[in-house]
């Protein structure tokens, strides 16, 4: 028969036993909250007052409930008032030592039969539990902040944890609302164990000046439509507790890429933590608040003093997908563009695939009819290079093989007239040798559009050694133009987006060979307790696997970090044919 959970104890009143508490307490527990002082305990119910305020505010909450919230919470600074909790949950900070030291209190307090959790999200459960009498019934249970809104909750079994126990508990955590994913002990669970390793990469490309703080977050949120980017969150987080959650990573893994980036000890011994000091990767108006000011990193809004060169009339190579998306984005905002493609039918099929884009923007009635037919006539198509020769700029958008793109460029460098700006798409090439394939590498930029290049905002700009300032400074301007959003980054595999995300994905696919979760677990804690638009393996799937594994042998040939090593279950799948979603099979089945 099931425990009965109706008394909750909570030890921690910071921003997450907070958080915990008002959770609790919103589903109708009575909770009793244990803090270490009186300043303690004012600023976890000031914390408390705040977000109920704010979501009465909203008309999530009514104010009779709010009251009747709050009189469910009491708080103590003495653990014995918690001896007849039928659970105990620990948010203290992440230091075992403190934990294990109430953990042994709690265990000759408590009630036999009482579960004992902590919210710790990377310290070993089983090191805390061993000092109890109890570790049958001392669990993981890892809330995700903001405890209020995130519904992942990491329950986390130790080898002696007793399966009723575990039964109670996420009978328990899906009567608050929440969705449990039952892990075993090791550390970063899920979530933090695939978070944290491109957070801590984040840091290592601002430490070593690759690009700006707001281009890496852009790029992210742009790029992959991540709620926030790395170093924001890690703001929110806090660069005293990444660190700490990334230490404890480390010192289990003996992995390089979860040693902290020394940046962060810097800004954590200059208490620059994040929004809770006012002052992390961003300064914001206040402590706790999440309103960014501008600093002295802030960029100017004022666009370069090195004047951009006249843009008006654009050559597209290439008729797949992406080239037809740029050259429509480039005809939609009032640019002359030649589509050059092999032959002339392949030219005239990849206008028609315009043709049928734009349709469906009319249809959608985000187009005009009138604005379709002018968008289509400032669309030329064109065989031989030489149609080129009259282009300002043109856009190489043919198969991600250098061999390839060196042909082009080196054609181009023969027909394109002094001063015109030719610009790669590459995703993972690199730009500088295909700028050499030219006798003008400093007109060479690369200009990386993400699919479908009629709806993402995004554009990498990326500049050689050889590129000229000139060059960057209209390959800006034109992105500003079309609408897009462009970062700047240096010309080293992965940029910026790829660089970030594909090791995560292989993370990923290694914690799966690892048989530490089943994919839909990691899928579903991503998701859900990070608020990512899709999970590793659904996005791989998409992706597909075959162009995921070339990525990642491209990172790990340039930077020849271990853990960039492509995951052999990634390289077995390729083999294997299953692709993904262009397949019908890749981690999963499509029908």
């Amino acid at each position: 028969m099931a425990r009965e959970i109706n008394t909750v104890g909570v030890v921690g009143f910071g921003t997450m036993g907070a958080g915990i508490v008002e959770v609790l307490a919103r589903t109708g527990l009575a909770v009793k909250v244990v803090e270490v002082d009186a300043a303690g305990v004012e600023r976890g119910l000031g914390h408390l007052e705040h977000s109920t305020k704010r979501a009465v505010k909203r008309e999530k909450l009514t104010e009779a409930e709010n009251t009747a919230l709050h009189s469910r919470v009491s708080t103590s600074l003495d653990l014995t008032t918690l001896a007849d909790c039928d659970l105990v949950i620990e948010a203290v900070p992440e230091s075992v030592e403190l934990k294990t030291g109430i953990f042994k209190q709690l265990d000759e307090i408590l009630k036999p039969e009482a579960i004992i959790a902590s919210n710790t999200s990377s310290l070993s459960i089983t090191e805390i539990s061993v000092v109890t009498q109890r570790p049958g019934k001392v669990v993981g249970l890892h809330f995700f902040n903001p405890t209020q809104v995130l519904k992942l909750v990491e329950v986390v079994r130790t080898v002696v944890t007793e399966p009723d126990v575990i039964t109670d508990v996420v009978a328990f955590t899906e009567r608050l609302g929440k969705s449990p994913v039952v892990i075993g002990d090791r550390a970063g669970f899920i979530a933090n164990a695939l978070l944290f390793p491109y957070l801590n990469h984040a840091v290592k490309m601002l430490e070593s000046k690759y690009a700006t703080r707001e281009d890496l977050d852009a790029a992210m949120r742009y790029g992959c439509g991540y709620p926030m980017g790395p170093l924001a969150l890690l703001d929110l987080i806090g660069l005293d507790t990444a660190y700490e959650i990334l230490d404890t990573m480390y010192h289990q893994s003996r992995n390089r890429l979860h040693a902290p980036a020394p940046l962060l000890k810097q800004m954590i011994t200059a208490n620059l933590l994040g929004r809770k000091t006012g002052r992390g990767f961003y300064t914001y108006d206040g402590p706790d608040s999440p309103v960014v000011v501008k600093d002295a990193q802030t960029p100017s809004e004022v666009d370069s003093a090195v004047p951009a060169r006249e843009i008006q009339r654009v050559g597209v190579i290439g008729t797949g997908t992406m080239a037809t998306g740029i050259a429509e984005v480039f005809a939609k905002r009032g640019y002359d563009v030649v589509l050059r493609a092999r032959t002339l039918d392949k030219a005239e099929k990849a206008i028609g695939a315009a043709r049928k884009s734009l349709d469906r923007a009319v249809s959608k009635g985000k187009l005009a009819e009138a604005d379709r037919d002018a968008t289509l006539a400032r669309i030329t198509p064109a065989v031989e290079f030489v149609e080129l020769a009259d282009c300002d700029l043109i856009v190489e958008a043919v198969a991600e093989e250098i061999g390839i793109k060196k042909e082009v460029f080196a054609a181009l460098d023969e027909v394109c007239k002094p001063g015109a700006v030719l610009a790669t798409t590459t995703s993972s090439l690199p730009v500088i040798e295909i700028a050499a394939a030219t006798s003008r590498p400093e007109d060479v930029v690369g200009l990386h559009f993400f699919n479908p290049a009629q709806v993402m905002k995004l554009v990498e700009i990326v500049e050689t050694i050889s590129t000229g300032a000139d060059v960057v400074a209209t390959a800006r301007k034109i992105c500003l133009d079309l609408g897009k959003r462009p970062v700047h980054c240096g010309d080293v595999a992965g940029f910026i987006v790829n660089a970030l995300l594909f090791p995560y994905l292989n993370d990923a696919v290694k914690m799966l060979e690892a048989h530490y979760a089943e994919a839909d677990d990691i899928d579903n804690a991503m998701k859900v307790g990070c608020g990512l638009p899709m999970g590793p393996f659904a996005l791989l799937d998409v992706v597909g696997l075959d162009v995921s594994l070339a990525i990642q042998r491209t990172l790990y040939m340039e930077f020849r970090e271990p853990g960039f090593a492509p995951a052999p279950l990634l390289e077995h799948l390729v083999t294997a044919g299953r692709l993904g979603r262009k397949t019908g099979k890749g981690f999963r089945d499509y029908s």
